[in-house]
């Protein structure tokens, strides 16, 4: 897993590198500045050197004579405009025509981005960033290094519509975006591509974020990587373990999946060959007995049981193969539905539950507060709306200072309630446990999958983590490792993709992996 940090995590870190010793301020600048500019040529090839190795400092081609590459390079108030001074420096000595415009009071910069100020005062003007100058801006490539990871709140600039026609480069974070929950602050100017250093933050992957930001360059400016605590956010990375080395098929767990009444059996057997497919070594679907027939037409590897009300659950349950249990497909949500809930929750199984269940749970306190610590909720923003209203009407409030509440709050602060793990579902999936671990498993940038928006998806993904539990994976484990490899089934897949067709794209996949 890669580390998605806060701001003041970032500070905390850079901070403490500079007064080791180990590092200055003015290193990790130029540092980061140079990690900007060969970001930019790796992006735009065509603004590279056609021929033979750049000598240092860098000579990037430029165009004929009297006609060069022209950038202009927007700077603010703190650091993230001494990063740009250093961009603007560096674009200069390699030959570039470069403007330079100051957001703020040059006498007011912090020392390290004041010296790099007077660096490029000596080689050429900073002229006052105006919102006309946005509104006229022209040439090649413009560079936001006006706040990063500093805003705190909405500026009086017209962001949104600055740069348009050129090559957009943000500096760490597009201005206007709130660093650790990637939610709107005002306008924003959106990239081509962004840079960050060290580490990505929690506002890359976040709710506005991979939007505005395009693609994300991380840049290695040396500092130290610290040990991970439970504060920390993880980006949930690909996972290992995943073969079999031998054993029978209860080694590997038994799953069961509750079913809807007749006409209603098609989420539950799609979450059932979800959990055959990932690996348990057996899954049963249960049903009530009018089902049973539809149900057995068409399934073969999946087995059946008929499940007719609580108390015959519980006497299913009384095989102690049985280990993961999901509730929640096309269950429907009646009096039947809750006492099966109620009974599969006081059999003390691990349990994923998932829409109608999540129905269920947000209407009856009593049975939410039958939660333990071997559940996993799957809510889609409506129901987590329902399940946790107070937290939700939170998050959605519009966001006017930073740092502004994200989803990572949200859903840690829904985990802790629950007392279980939320896995809180989209395009940044978050999923955290009641202790406060928390990870995002992000479907951006280059792990973008915009095919899982079909019906029936969510029903996959709670199998494929009802399988990972009954094979012996912990909840949150189980729910990161799920949510990774949907991701990669739909990405295999490709445009098109129905929900049936996520379990067959896991061959595949687990093969990859090594698995």
């Amino acid at each position: 897993m890669t580390e998605l940090l806060t701001a003041a995590q970032m500070r905390a870190i850079e901070g403490a590198a500079i007064e080791s010793g180990a590092v200055t301020g003015l290193e990790l600048m130029e540092r980061a500045g140079r990690g900007v500019v060969e970001a930019i040529l790796a992006q735009w090839p065509e603004l590279a050197p056609s021929r033979g190795p750049a000598p240092a400092p860098p000579r990037y081609l430029q165009r004929e004579e009297g006609d060069r590459w022209r950038a202009v390079v927007l700077c603010g108030p703190g650091n993230n405009g001494g990063d740009g001074f250093v961009v603007a420096r560096l674009l200069r000595q390699a030959g570039w025509a470069v403007e330079v415009f100051l957001y703020g009071d040059a006498a007011r910069l912090p020392p390290d981005a004041a010296e790099n100020h007077a660096r490029w005062v000596a080689r050429g003007e900073v002229r006052t960033l105006t919102a006309e100058t946005l509104g006229g801006m022209a040439g090649d490539l413009v560079v936001d290094a006006l706040f990063g990871t500093g805003l705190r709140r909405a500026v009086d600039l017209l962001l949104d519509g600055a740069g348009a026609g050129m090559r957009r480069v943000a500096v760490d974070l597009p201005s206007g975006l709130c660093s650790d929950s990637g939610r709107a602050l005002g306008p924003v100017m959106a990239a081509d591509l962004t840079v960050t250093f060290h580490a990505r933050k929690r506002g890359h992957v976040l709710a506005d974020g991979p939007r505005a930001c395009g693609r994300v360059v991380c840049v290695d400016i040396g500092l130290p990587v610290p040990e991970m605590g439970p504060d920390r956010v993880r980006c949930v990375g690909a996972p290992g373990g995943l073969g079999k080395a031998g054993g029978h098929k209860y080694d590997f767990g038994h799953g069961l999946v509750l079913s809807g009444g007749v006409g209603r059996g098609g989420a539950a057997r799609m979450a059932a060959r979800g959990a055959l497919r990932i690996g348990a070594g057996a899954v049963t679907l249960g049903c009530p007995p009018a089902a049973l027939i539809e149900n057995a037409a068409q399934m073969d590897a999946v087995m059946l049981r008929r499940v007719k009300d609580a108390e015959a659950l519980a006497g299913v349950l009384e095989d102690g193969r049985i280990n993961a249990l999901c509730l929640g497909p096309g269950l429907g949500t009646d009096a039947r539905e809750a006492a099966l809930v109620a009974t599969a929750l006081k059999a003390g199984h691990r349990v994923v539950l998932d829409a109608d269940a999540l129905t269920l749970l947000s209407r009856d306190a009593g049975l939410f507060g039958q939660l333990h610590r071997d559940c996993v909720l799957t809510p889609h923003a409506g129901e987590f709306a329902r399940l946790f209203p107070d937290i939700a009407a939170t998050l959605d409030a519009p966001a006017t200072a930073g740092p502004a509440y994200s989803k990572v709050d949200a859903t840690r602060e829904a985990a802790r309630r629950a007392g279980c793990v939320v896995l809180f579902k989209g395009p940044d999936t978050v999923i955290a446990d009641p202790d406060g671990w928390c990870s995002v498993n992000a479907a951006v940038d280059g792990r973008s999958a915009p095919w899982l928006a079909t019906a029936g998806a969510g029903d996959v993904l709670a199998g494929f983590i009802t399988g990972l539990l009954a094979r012996g994976s912990g909840p949150r484990q189980a729910a990161e490792t799920g949510a990774w490899l949907h991701v990669e089934c739909a990405r295999a897949f490709g445009p098109g993709l129905i929900a049936e067709d996520l379990p067959e794209m896991l061959p595949g996949v687990l093969r990859a992996l090594g698995a």
